[in-house]
């Protein structure tokens, strides 16, 4: 990654996702079940983390699920649960919160439920929005223009950093 561009390091990333997990258990004192829902690739792998840093400091059942999200129809949305998710505490997530957009629509399968309550977790956040998505967890927050990109790099299951674009 060039060093201009890079604004997140693995090492940083790690340490603000175990921040953000110590969030997690802070704001579902009592809650005795967590689902993180990943949004498929980037945010599944985060997820995963996620739960690796609760499983050292939350006591109650932990489960991934996974979200898919069709890019070029938004509205075919899918999770590889069967589970009911009535009375649940969710929290989807995701690498990056663009323009809220992604986040908007991974809601939408949830709604056939009556969770307990839903939550959001991404890693990067740009400063602005375009749906009216403000996540309750952010690793890193950070002003970007318009035609800039975040890439948050990941593989095998472990997150590399990140970059602007």
């Amino acid at each position: 990654m060039p060093s201009e561009n890079f604004i997140l390091s693995a090492e940083i990333a790690r340490k603000k996702m175990q921040r953000m997990a110590l969030e997690i258990v802070e704001n579902n004192v009592g809650e005795t079940q967590i689902i993180l829902a990943g949004i498929k690739d980037s945010g599944l792998i985060i997820a995963n983390i996620i739960k690796s840093f609760l499983q050292e400091v939350y006591k109650g059942d932990l489960t991934v699920i996974e979200i898919s999200i069709d890019k070029k129809d938004p509205k075919n949305i899918s999770f590889n649960s069967e589970m009911n998710l009535d009375d649940k505490i969710i929290i989807i997530t995701d690498d990056v919160a663009n323009t809220g957009k992604t986040l908007s629509y991974a809601l939408k399968p949830f709604l056939n439920f009556y969770p307990k309550k839903i939550q959001t977790l991404v890693l990067v956040e740009r400063s602005y929005k375009i749906f009216p998505v403000s996540p309750d967890y952010v690793g890193l927050s950070i002003s970007t223009g318009f035609d800039e990109r975040i890439i948050v790099e990941t593989k095998d299951g472990k997150v590399l950093g990140a970059r602007l674009e």
